[in-house]
């Protein structure tokens, strides 16, 4: 189940909105084949080992770490062609939350004589597939924040500059996090301040997210490197300019959403806009305001925060007012993990 687990990693970035599978077959303790969901709309997991394994499948086992479709989507089917195929046992991680395929799958293997274990290596896949149960659940996007802090919780100094507060490895660590969402957002004062491309460049990658960009007065330069044709580029907005016409001409897409009083993006119409468009998940990079926003609204799902081991003692801090007036109202994290990259560490975790 390891391995299976491991093959449906490599689907990171390229089968949403549909979930990661790996799928491995064996008989008699030995190999046969395996397989992974290797893209939307190709061969599910399940189908491409049984393909892969020929008539070697025949009253083996199949280790997958996802309830096996019993619908017709994309593809037909994976329930009908593990019983085609003669497969004697199928040792599912978790129960597919979607309810096309929730527990019917599984139902359908065993009327048709195929026994099902389930539950092996659980909880490391329901990790694994976080976004895509969120998005089927709560049809929400996954929202992850990603930051590099001093040890005095600066992300910038005091002219605004962040570069670079994190080490080389951190960086590439966090291009290899891009390569793996549907998209990457900043607010427009970090486009104003450092014009970044927001793409995959340090790691090797056959794709770039999707740019999303929070500009509630639509001030983003023409010029900026964000509109470039590197990546599709998404400009969320309150405003009504003539503005988004020249955008949309380059090929831009522009959201009108709803402001709040301080005329900043109401952040919970542009998610439901958001999912309603396929984007199960969301990597935040910044800045202040926009993480201060998200934070403040509790709209974060996982964090990855890079702490380098410097101190500014002045400059711009991680976050401004979150609205908290006690020690017991704050912002807990659980299942904290910690990472050495190269001089940093490397902090993940959830909120409580």
């Amino acid at each position: 189940m390891k391995r299976a687990l491991s093959l449906a990693a490599r689907g990171a970035g390229y089968t949403s909105p549909n979930p990661m599978v790996g799928a491995v077959i064996v008989k008699h303790g030995q190999l046969i084949s395996s397989g992974y969901h290797r893209r939307f709309g190709g061969l599910h997991a399940e189908i491409e080992a049984i393909r892969s394994g020929g008539e070697k499948v025949r009253r083996a086992t199949m280790y997958v770490n996802l309830e096996p479709c019993s619908h017709f989507g994309k593809t037909p089917p994976c329930v009908d062609e593990i019983v085609k195929a003669g497969i004697s046992e199928v040792i599912v991680s978790m129960i597919d939350p979607n309810p096309l395929v929730a527990k019917t799958g599984i139902g359908k293997l065993r009327q048709r004589g195929v026994k099902v274990k389930l539950g092996l290596l659980a909880s490391e896949a329901e990790r694994l597939n976080e976004s895509y149960t969120k998005y089927i659940v709560k049809h929400e996007p996954f929202v992850i924040m990603k930051a590099a802090v001093t040890l005095d919780g600066m992300i910038a100094d005091a002219s605004g500059s962040s570069q670079w507060i994190s080490s080389e490895r951190s960086r590439r660590f966090v291009h290899g996090l891009r390569r793996k969402v549907d998209s990457v957002l900043v607010g427009i004062e970090t486009v104003l301040r450092d014009d970044p491309e927001l793409t995959v460049r340090l790691v090797r990658s056959r794709r770039n997210p999707t740019r999303i960009v929070l500009d509630s007065r639509l001030r983003i330069p023409l010029e900026a490197r964000i509109l470039d044709r590197a990546a599709s580029t998404i400009i969320v907005t309150g405003a009504k300019k003539e503005k988004a016409e020249l955008l949309k001409q380059r090929g831009k897409a522009v959201w009108l959403v709803k402001t709040n009083e301080e005329g900043e993006i109401d952040l919970k119409d542009f998610l439901a806009r958001a999912v309603g468009e396929g984007i199960t998940n969301i990597l935040v990079e910044g800045g202040r305001k926009i993480y201060s926003s998200f934070l403040r609204e509790r709209l974060v799902d996982k964090f990855y925060l890079f702490i380098a081991p410097k101190f500014l003692g002045d400059g711009i801090r991680l976050v401004e007012r979150l609205d908290i007036k006690r020690v017991e109202h704050s912002l807990q994290l659980k299942d904290v993990s910690l990472r050495r990259v190269d001089s940093d560490t490397l902090v993940i975790a959830y909120p409580q």
